[in-house]
């Protein structure tokens, strides 16, 4: 069952308020109301949810004790289903519930008993129950929790010296329904009370994995052992643990392990050696190695740094991305080291990132060739994270004059799917997380007096790359008939014609539409677009 999206911090007070003031009883009854407005499955997940929470909130309550009875009872109905290769969803719901119920009771030999009965033939496909893909279509129950619950069983049941190899035998059989990538915490977070003797299962369970051949350590991927080690290492070690792994593999994912929650923990002069280091130790990686001079950006930028800079640089030229050269060129205290810097820049900057090097002309004041490369770009591909196109074109358009409307020219809001995910955000995704300062690029544009095109021969070669590049996109869209672009391919046409106030454009938009006088559809979007100037 699908989880309900997080609500926004702000969003939360009223909610909040509202609950406090309400009465066990008032809360009560809107339950109530609220499960009879649920679908089946919705239903079914909500009252799975509030016996769980209710059974671990330690007052004692349980569900009702499962028999016998009822555990023979799913235990002939999964031979049946079996023999079969089908199952009614419902039915599989009612036991996986008699399942959570068992565990929720702490009889964990009959949870033990209906998960494993029950999980292995629905992964293994043996049991049909009419899904298209996933389980998860059509079940209430949380298969993934069921699975969780089958492990814990596994370790309650096994005796000290044998769990460890007892929780991996219960992951093996349930791997299908979750990626335990953190297996204790997976087992904490649905046990009804503590994990007995967990200390020693540490030990036991690091002394495990490590008994794996040493050789999968050396591949670029992470194995379901890699992160199994690095969980019973920061449990065992802390920090400390994961430096050590991180420095004798050298691998980016070991280095984000060990970074990852100094940052988390907001001890930022920490994170920034260790940030720091593992962008020197990860030498076969660029994208991870500008991956974590970001990490040191963000610790530097939180220490409020005078370098800071430095650290944007250093990222910047390690991956060369948008963001990433906002940032440093955003850091430049003056006009003067702002234009010391786009130069630099300029020199570096790959030539097939066509949208860094766009800005970085129009900063210089150089607009013949910023129009180059917009006239150039491909038709289709305006979904790409370096075409030209959603940077210059109402770029080129206000300083012509044909927009008055101020536009912030950011890849978040402008054009968010064709974003490059450089940011240390991705690595600590929470909104309320301390986030690196990228400025907008009009900003920069402000900061180098960048406001018009004011000489004849450069705003005629502008104009000029907007047309032609207004044409390849009606081209592009037309031709592969992607309808659902026809009105962007018109709003270009009529930015063009904003853009040019002596009326030759205008012509030129008009036998554009001639041309195209067999797509309907596109004149349609042309017409409502010319009339909107």
């Amino acid at each position: 069952m699908k989880r309900p999206p997080k609500v926004a911090q702000n969003a939360r007070t009223d909610l909040d308020t509202a609950l406090a003031a309400m009465s066990a009883e008032a809360l009560r009854e809107v339950v109530y109301e609220m499960l009879l407005a649920l679908d089946d499955r919705a239903h079914a997940w909500v009252v799975g949810s509030l016996i769980a929470r209710a059974a671990r909130a330690g007052s004692g309550w349980t569900p009702a004790a499962v028999s016998d009875e009822q555990v023979a009872e799913v235990l002939a109905f999964v031979k049946a289903a079996e023999r079969v290769g089908q199952a009614d969803p419902s039915e599989v719901d009612q036991h996986l519930r008699l399942g959570s119920a068992a565990l929720l009771c702490k009889d964990y030999a009959a949870a033990h008993r209906i998960f494993g009965a029950l999980l292995p033939p629905i992964g293994e496909g043996n049991i049909d129950l009419g899904q298209h893909e996933l389980v998860d279509e059509v079940l209430g129950a949380d298969v993934a929790e069921c699975a969780a619950q089958y492990v814990v069983s596994a370790y309650m049941l096994a005796p000290v010296a044998q769990r460890a190899e007892a929780v991996c035998a219960a992951i093996d059989v349930v791997h299908e329904f979750g990626h335990f990538w953190e297996p204790v915490r997976e087992m904490e977070r649905v046990a009804v009370e503590p994990l007995p003797a967990l200390p020693d299962f540490l030990l036991q369970w690091r002394a495990l994995i490590a008994s794996k051949p040493a050789s999968r350590r050396t591949r670029d991927w992470d194995t379901k052992e890699d992160r199994w080690l690095r969980e019973v290492v920061q449990r065992l070690e802390g920090a400390d643990g994961l430096a050590k792994i991180a420095r004798s593999t050298k691998r980016a994912d070991d280095l984000r392990a060990w970074c990852k929650p100094l940052a988390g923990a907001g001890d930022w002069h920490a994170a920034l050696q260790a940030f720091a280091e593992a962008a020197e130790l990860v030498t076969d990686n660029d994208s991870a190695r500008a991956e974590f001079f970001d990490g040191a950006a963000l610790a530097a930028q939180s220490l409020k740094l005078k370098d800071l800079g430095v650290h944007f640089e250093r990222a910047w030229r390690a991956g060369p991305s948008m963001s990433r050269l906002r940032r440093w060129l955003g850091s430049s205290s003056t006009q003067e080291a702002l234009g010391k810097r786009v130069r630099e820049a300029l020199e570096t900057c790959p030539k097939q990132a066509a949208r860094q090097r766009a800005l970085l002309h129009v900063l210089s004041h150089d607009f013949a060739p910023a129009a180059k490369l917009l006239a150039s770009a491909p038709g289709l591909g305006w979904s790409s994270g370096e075409h030209p196109g959603h940077l210059l074109f109402p770029l080129f358009a206000r300083l012509l004059g044909g927009s008055q409307k101020p536009t912030r020219q950011d890849e978040d809001t402008m054009f968010h799917h064709a974003r490059v995910l450089d940011e240390i955000d991705v690595m600590t995704a929470d909104p309320e997380t301390p986030r690196l300062t990228t400025p907008a690029v009009d900003a920069l544009l402000e900061a180098m007096g960048v406001t018009s095109i004011s000489e004849v021969a450069a705003r005629a070669t502008v104009l000029a790359a907007m047309k032609q590049a207004a044409q390849r996109r009606v081209a592009g869209v037309t031709e592969q008939k992607r309808r659902s672009q026809y009105g962007h391919a018109a709003e270009l046409v009529a930015t063009c014609v904003a853009s040019d106030k002596t009326g030759e454009t205008t012509r030129w938009a008009v036998g554009l539409e001639a041309e195209y006088k067999r797509f309907p559809s596109l004149r349609r979007e042309l017409e409502q677009a010319l009339m909107a100037l």
